[in-house]
């Protein structure tokens, strides 16, 4: 029987807390908040990597689009996500931020980012974590694993620029220069990164065609490029070919700008490998279990080349 999702509770939920507490540890209910996610390829994964690790995992979408709610609902979704015995739930786009006044922990990254994409429901607290991350550091790492980090390039300071920022910087980017349409955004998350790396230079940058050029590798961090949003996030003209590119866009997986930069032979990397490692991650900490990762991503890259709805 399929469980209800937190926005069909009842006003008074009836839910036994003992009696889940009793419940069988292989069985886990987790969801996804956010607006607009009817595409998420989150429950996919989730699920077929859960039943594979032999749990029985049931993944819920909780649109606030579809449901035409707002950020108000937050706190109530919560609330009876917890109550219905949910045992997690990630967060996306538009909660990140406005989730951590409703919780009672954060682990230190998501403290340090002010983000939260995974929120664990145990022993009666609500903890805050962010595997975005440290899905973008595992990436990297296995994509792109040798590649100079001596000057970066980032686009984009929005809440997702926060956390590749942060791995990029503890990856050893010794100098990480930021771009965003919102300069004073570039230039708040510059601040916060220089105190949290005090060993490396961050600084929001003037001119994108001056800092590409003596760059060795651009971050692109925006939502342009992504089926919704089509095109390339700066002019074509700026890529060279001793640049390493990565996209955190999957949706297309081969973005405008990684086949521009392909096309002039750079090293690049797409958004798949970020979205697989956040909910390898964020499975750890709902099931305490290890999923397979590269099995993940082999069902991951299967859900891609299903057609599009």
């Amino acid at each position: 029987m399929t469980a209800p999702s937190p926005a069909e509770a009842p006003a008074q939920p009836r839910v036994d807390a003992l009696a889940h507490s009793q419940a069988s540890a292989s069985s886990y209910l987790v969801g996804l908040i956010g607006s607009g996610i009817g595409g998420s390829l989150s429950p996919a994964m989730h699920e077929e990597e859960g039943s594979q690790l032999g749990l029985h995992y049931v993944y819920r979408r909780i649109d606030l689009e579809a449901l035409r709610l707002d950020l108000a609902a937050l706190p109530d979704l919560l609330s009876a996500a917890e109550r219905m015995g949910y045992n997690g739930l990630n967060i996306t786009y538009p909660c990140k931020q406005a989730v951590i006044p409703l919780l009672d922990e954060l682990s230190d990254d998501a403290r340090a980012l002010g983000a939260v994409n995974t929120v664990l429901f145990k022993d009666g607290k609500r903890i805050g974590h962010n595997t975005d991350w440290s899905g973008f550091a595992r990436a990297f790492q296995r994509g792109l694993p040798d590649v100079p980090l001596a000057r970066v390039v980032q686009l984009g300071a929005g809440g997702a620029g926060a956390a590749v920022a942060h791995a990029a910087l503890s990856m050893g980017a010794q100098t990480l220069t930021l771009f965003d349409v919102d300069a004073s955004r570039a230039a708040a998350l510059a601040g916060e990164l220089q105190q949290r790396f005090p060993a490396a230079s961050v600084s929001a940058g003037s001119s994108l065609a001056h800092a590409l050029a003596e760059a060795n590798g651009l971050i692109h961090a925006t939502p342009t490029g992504m089926a919704k949003l089509p095109g390339l996030p700066l002019p074509v003209e700026l890529l060279h070919r001793d640049l390493w590119v990565a996209d955190i866009v999957y949706f297309p997986i081969r973005t405008a700008l990684l086949q521009a930069a392909d096309a002039l032979g750079c090293r690049t990397l797409s958004g798949g490998g970020m979205a697989v490692y956040q909910a390898v991650d964020a499975m750890r900490i709902f099931t305490g279990l290890e999923p397979d990762a590269e099995r993940v991503y082999r069902h991951f890259q299967s859900l891609l080349q299903q057609p599009e709805a």
